[in-house]
């Protein structure tokens, strides 16, 4: 049996989610009891700093469901019974900590680019996670897509 019962899949829902879930599949065939795959989205007024007078919340609705959509297509990947989808609004490494500690997580798991330099400063989602996490964090290394010769 797991040493974890509560495990938490942070997914961008880029192509590279798909490398994630691979590798929880593995790690954790029938081990944890419960399994909570999280998208946190910003809200629209923030990525356009609350600038623009007109009612994102239709769009902002749609986003939700299809995030929510694709949250259930991984989770129908999974060999785990009681598999937990959650769109979230918020900033992605806070609200997955206030996600952890209110559901009882006691692994985070997250993609990692391996940026390097000002892009690891100003914007890996998964340092973020791991500095104030409140439980245990793995990374999963994202593996680059190699060029696809044309010719």
């Amino acid at each position: 049996m797991s040493v974890y019962q509560h495990v938490l899949v942070g997914l961008d829902l880029s192509p590279e989610s798909q490398q994630v879930i691979d590798k929880v599949k593995l790690l954790f065939d029938r081990q944890p009891r419960r399994i909570s795959l999280v998208h946190v989205q910003e809200p629209l007024s923030f990525a356009y700093g609350g600038d623009i007078p007109m009612d994102l919340s239709e769009i902002q609705t749609q986003l939700e469901a299809q995030a929510q959509a694709r949250l259930a297509e991984y989770a129908a990947q999974l060999p785990i019974h009681q598999v937990e989808c959650h769109v979230i609004l918020g900033q992605p490494a806070h609200e997955m900590h206030r996600f952890a500690r209110e559901h009882g997580v006691d692994l985070i798991v997250v993609g990692s680019h391996g940026r390097h330099g000002l892009a690891l400063i100003f914007g890996s989602t998964s340092t973020g996670v791991l500095h104030g996490a409140t439980c245990d964090v793995l990374a999963i290394r994202i593996k680059e897509e190699a060029p696809r010769d044309e010719g």
